[in-house]
């Protein structure tokens, strides 16, 4: 039964749930980790892990979503970012971080003009390594945007805002149904976010493959006064998905939650709420092939009219000192797989989430999400 609380005569509010307000009951067999799968798959593409990067510039260069996709995860790209904008994209990403409290710098480089052939052409170099190729536009220019880059080789389209709804409505101009949209496509398509339980089930029936759940780290809560807890959100989105597999006689819609996740412990139990896979920022900021090596923004720190989000630094220098290159910085392998000797779960995330599945009894993500919580 929810939870309602009166916030003053006639008014009622929803009491909701973090991730930091729950944890994780160990009531089965203990099992070893060596034991336990983070495998996961969407549509036709399997992972080692369920782990999928943020899609900005601050993490992806086409090194960094190489080597995303070479460690067993998913590296996604904005293509509204500064990959089609500048030709020298690392000197862009440098130009960002040596300016990291002035947000107009960032709004100038990505009011450069998109140049297509640009993007193509950094897209088609990723997918010529071999990965799954993933790339995120805006709800907004999707229409324009996505022909172009399933063209360069997109095998997986994330139609990304901080929330979004089936369908977009406008005055003056043609609001984007996303179930029209999606059926006219040839690449399965992720969708989001959303925070609520309808929102996500209308996107469910638009065809999406998976739908993502919270808008990244960004600064909604300040600015436009929504903010609703991850932990609530997640379930009420999987009970969307659990009246959609029967509604469909079976389709099943992946869940991807994105939000400021800052710990192994965070993606246990964001998975342990009903997610498949986690959509991680400043965490994987810390790895030396990120983009800005350290630094990072969310794609909608670059609006020109309304930022949402900002540019820090993310870096850590609580690593393994026998686990980093010459740099002084982890690599992503380690990020991912450790070796570490970093105590807060920062490093070694996956490890960090074999073992809350091996301590709570469980071997594979999709029974975790089985497993007992309990409210802090």
């Amino acid at each position: 039964m929810r939870d309602y609380v009166e916030i003053g005569i006639g008014r009622e509010a929803r009491r909701t749930y973090d991730l930091a307000d729950i944890s994780l009951i160990s009531n089965r067999r203990t099992r070893s980790s060596s034991d336990v799968s983070t495998q996961w798959n969407i549509d036709a593409y399997t992972f080692d892990i369920p782990v999928v990067s943020h899609a900005t510039d601050a993490l992806a260069t086409p090194d960094f979503v190489i080597e995303m996709g070479k460690q067993g995860g998913l590296g996604v790209i904005n293509a509204e970012g500064l990959w089609g904008r500048h030709e020298d994209l690392d000197g862009a990403i440098a130009e960002v971080c040596q300016n990291p409290g002035d947000l107009a710098v960032l709004q100038r480089l990505h009011s450069a003009p998109l140049n297509t052939e640009l993007l193509s052409e950094r897209i088609s170099q990723v997918r010529d390594s071999g990965v799954t190729v993933a790339v995120r536009v805006s709800p907004q220019n999707a229409r324009e945007i996505a022909p172009i880059v399933i063209a360069a080789g997109a095998e997986l389209l994330f139609i990304q805002g901080t929330l979004i709804s089936a369908e977009h409505v406008t005055t003056g101009g043609e609001p984007l149904n996303l179930k029209e949209f999606i059926g006219t496509l040839e690449v399965p398509v992720i969708a989001g976010g959303v925070v609520d339980y309808t929102t996500a089930l209308h996107l469910m029936r638009t065809g999406a493959a998976g739908v993502i759940v919270g808008g990244g780290v960004n600064t909604n809560a300040e600015t436009v006064g929504i903010d609703v807890p991850l932990a609530t959100a997640i379930a009420d989105v999987s009970a969307a998905r659990r009246d959609y597999l029967d509604e469909t006689g079976g389709r099943y819609v992946h869940i991807m939650a994105d939000d400021d996740l800052t710990s192994s412990a965070d993606m246990a139990k964001a998975i342990a709420c009903g997610a498949d896979a986690v959509v991680l920022g400043p965490l994987l900021a810390q790895a030396k092939e990120a983009g800005a090596r350290g630094f990072y923004w969310p794609a909608v720190a670059g609006h020109p009219r309304f930022p949402r989000g900002v540019v820090e630094y993310a870096g850590t220098l609580d690593f393994d000192l026998d686990a980093i290159d010459e740099s002084g910085e982890p690599t992503l392998e380690v990020v991912l797989y450790g070796p570490s000797n970093e105590p807060f779960g920062q490093l070694n995330l996956v490890g960090g989430l074999r073992r809350a599945m091996a301590k709570c009894g469980y071997t594979d993500l999709k029974s975790f999400q089985k497993v007992g919580l309990a409210v802090r």
